[in-house]
């Protein structure tokens, strides 16, 4: 009897042990899901609040800006023709399909760094110059929007679905805890 009462407790201690944990991790898991749903929302709303405010607009089907692109940059940027850019999915494709084209055509396809080390040889070379100057124009709007635009945005989407994934994680926790304690209390 003694024996049976030792066991019983030990499992019961176990038990509560366990079950504490358990309600540990679920209420991390919720303060972790809040603090990425934050980080998703901030990221988001930033984004399109930075590009909305730069009032970019997709080219439209029927101008030539669009016409003159590449048949696979065309494909791309016709899922937003007409469009005001503001996500960072957006951002990429405007960054990689229409500005990034247009770079390749200023210069012969040769880079901002390419150009300046050219302009260099040869620094009375108006030509170079103004080459020189819109591809740091255009490298450095490629860039941002790259970066500051989908990269903090794709930031935000990982925090989205840490977020989803931390809510489901401690709805998980929580039941388990739940049938913990209706273990401790039969016994």
């Amino acid at each position: 009897m003694k024996e049976n009462y030792m066991a019983k407790n030990n499992r019961k201690t176990i038990d509560t042990v366990f079950v504490s944990l358990g309600l540990i991790a679920t209420i991390f898991l919720i303060l972790a899901g809040i603090g990425s749903w934050y980080g998703y929302s901030f990221a988001d709303n930033n984004v399109k609040d930075q590009l909305t405010a730069e009032k970019v607009y997709f080219p439209t089907t029927d101008s030539l800006a669009f016409k003159s692109l590449p048949a696979a940059d065309q494909t791309e940027m016709s899922k937003y023709a007409g469009q005001q850019l503001v996500n960072g999915k957006q951002a990429k494709v405007y960054a990689n399909n229409y500005i990034n084209v247009h770079l390749s055509q200023i210069a012969g396809g040769k880079t901002y760094s390419q150009v300046s080390a050219a302009l260099q040889a040869d620094p009375t070379n108006t030509t170079l110059k103004v080459q020189q100057q819109l591809l740091f124009q255009g490298e450095t709007l490629r860039g941002l929007l790259l970066g500051d635009g989908y990269g903090f945005w794709m930031f935000g989407q990982i925090a989205w679905y840490a977020s989803y994934v931390s809510f489901l994680g401690s709805i998980i926790m929580a039941v388990l805890v739940i049938f913990g304690l209706r273990r401790i209390n039969k016994s």
